[in-house]
C-alpha cells in the first residue's frame, strides 16, 4: 500500500502577522475582511496556504519572506496524490486508528482490480489534522469518529459537507456514543454511513468500499 502523504503546510494566522511584521490581530482582520484567503479548520482555526500568503503579499508590494517561498514549493502536490483515491480515518484513539486503517490497507491490497497505489489510507488523530488532510488530499471517504475532544462532531459533519475546499467527501460516521438521536442527526447532515463502536470491521469494509464505488 502507498505511504501516506506528507502533513501539508499551512501557517496560522500568529505565524502570518509575524511573516508580515503585523500584530495577529491585524492578520485576523485581513482574514475577516477577505483580503487574505484562509481556510478554516474543523476546530474553528484559521489555517494560510503559503501560496495565497505569498498572493497577498506581492499584491500589497510586501517582501516575501525566503520560507515562505519554500514552503509554497516544498507542499506543491504530485499529480499522482492529487489524481489519487483515498480513506481519511479520523480517531483519537491511536490504537483504534492504526488497527481500522491497517484493516482497510489489507482488504484494499486483496481486492480484485485494485493496485495498492490507487486507493490510499490516509490517518488523522484531531480535528486540525483531518482539516489539513482534507484541504489538501480532497479524501473520496472520511470515517469519522463523531467524538474528538474538543469537537462538536455534528458541526464537523456539517464543516464537511459543506466546505467547498474540502470536496465534500463521502462520511462514515463511528461513534460510542449511546443515544437515539445521533444518527438521525447525523444523516440529516448528510452522512451516509453510520456504525456504533465496537466496530464491525467488516461492516466498515463494506460501506467504504462501495462509497468508493469499487463493487459493481
Amino acid at each position: 500500500m502507498s505511504k501516506q502523504s506528507k502533513k501539508p503546510i499551512m501557517y496560522s494566522a500568529l505565524e502570518v502577522a509575524n511573516f508580515c511584521g503585523v500584530v495577529n490581530q491585524t492578520a485576523i482582520n485581513w482574514i475577516k475582511n477577505n483580503h487574505l484567503k484562509a481556510s478554516s479548520t474543523p476546530g474553528g482555526q484559521f489555517r494560510i496556504y503559503p501560496d495565497d500568503l505569498i498572493a497577498f503579499m506581492r499584491e500589497r508590494n510586501m517582501r516575501v519572506p525566503e520560507k515562505v517561498l519554500s514552503d509554497a514549493a516544498a507542499s506543491k502536490p504530485s499529480e499522482s496524490q492529487s489524481d489519487a483515491l483515498s480513506v481519511l480515518v479520523v480517531d483519537d484513539d491511536v490504537a483504534l486508528n492504526d488497527v481500522l486503517s491497517q484493516y482497510l490497507r489489507t482488504q484494499l491490497a486483496a481486492f480484485p482490480n485494485v493496485r495498492a497505489h490507487e486507493v490510499s489510507v490516509v490517518q488523522a488523530y484531531d480535528g486540525f489534522d483531518a482539516g489539513s488532510r482534507m484541504a489538501t488530499l480532497h479524501p473520496s471517504v472520511v470515517v469519522l469518529d463523531l467524538d474528538l475532544p474538543g469537537v462538536d462532531g455534528f458541526d464537523l459533519c456539517r464543516r464537511i459537507k459543506e466546505t467547498e475546499e474540502f470536496a465534500r467527501p463521502s462520511v462514515v460516521v463511528i461513534t460510542a456514543l449511546e443515544d437515539s438521536f445521533s444518527e438521525s442527526k447525523c444523516r440529516a447532515l448528510g452522512v451516509e454511513q453510520y456504525f456504533k463502536k465496537p466496530l464491525a470491521f467488516a461492516s466498515v469494509w463494506d460501506a467504504v468500499c462501495t462509497l468508493l464505488q469499487l463493487k459493481s
